[in-house]
């Protein structure tokens, strides 16, 4: 059986990453694959409980450290209990965020040290890596429009200032510029059919290096 890929969705808050990631299951399902759909953080029963603290309001105390070694924990269960079987199977993993958004959040937008971010998500991955990053971009400003109309309230992550998720945003258009081959970005604000159709551009490329 030939080992299956991961593909991470990820970016600004309201990019439409629930959308893509729906779009990309199907496109994949009818491509005669067993697509895994999963989120970070999260995942696995351990990973929701996390999650549930991690965005719960209420964990306004929470220290900078105290979040990302959470995020670390999920991430570590997340890997070992269900995305690295699921790949032995030959499955395809989709993941609404992975390590990226940590570099992103808790190093550009935080502020906390590069050192300390990569040895928690080096300890957390054990030399594991998603095959693409597919970066959905778009200006917070709208972003945050798009998160609020939806009428089911702010979480934690989203709640942060303008500034914060400004910051954000920079992180991952950084790490796409350092890492082309396992990054790509798209425009989050043209239209769902021209983002779905950039996402199945991409998809197409990850099939055809994995059937060789």
């Amino acid at each position: 059986m030939k080992k299956g890929f991961m593909l991470v969705c990820d970016g600004s808050n309201g990019a439409g990453k629930t959308t893509v990631i729906k779009k990309i299951e199907t496109y994949l399902t009818n491509k005669g694959f067993d697509v895994l759909l999963t989120r970070e953080p999260g995942g696995t029963p351990i990973g929701e409980r996390i999650r549930s603290i991690i965005l719960d309001p209420d964990s306004s105390e929470m220290l900078d450290i105290t979040e990302l070694m959470l995020f670390g924990a999920a991430r570590a269960q997340h890997i070992q209990e269900k995305i690295v079987p699921a790949l032995n199977q030959g499955k395809v993993v989709v993941c609404d965020r992975f390590d990226a958004a940590t570099i992103s959040f808790q190093h550009y937008a935080r502020g906390i040290d590069i050192n300390i971010i990569n040895q928690v998500n080096n300890l957390a991955l054990a030399g594991f890596s998603p095959d693409m990053n597919i970066i959905l971009d778009l200006d917070p400003i709208i972003g945050l429009e798009r998160v609020k109309s939806r009428g089911d309230g702010l979480d934690r992550m989203e709640d942060e200032k303008l500034d914060f998720l400004n910051r954000a945003r920079d992180g991952y258009l950084q790490q796409a510029k350092a890492c082309p081959e396992k990054f790509t970005v798209i425009d989050a604000s043209q239209s769902q059919e021209s983002v779905a159709n950039e996402v199945i551009s991409v998809l197409e490329q990850l099939i055809k290096q994995h059937s060789r």
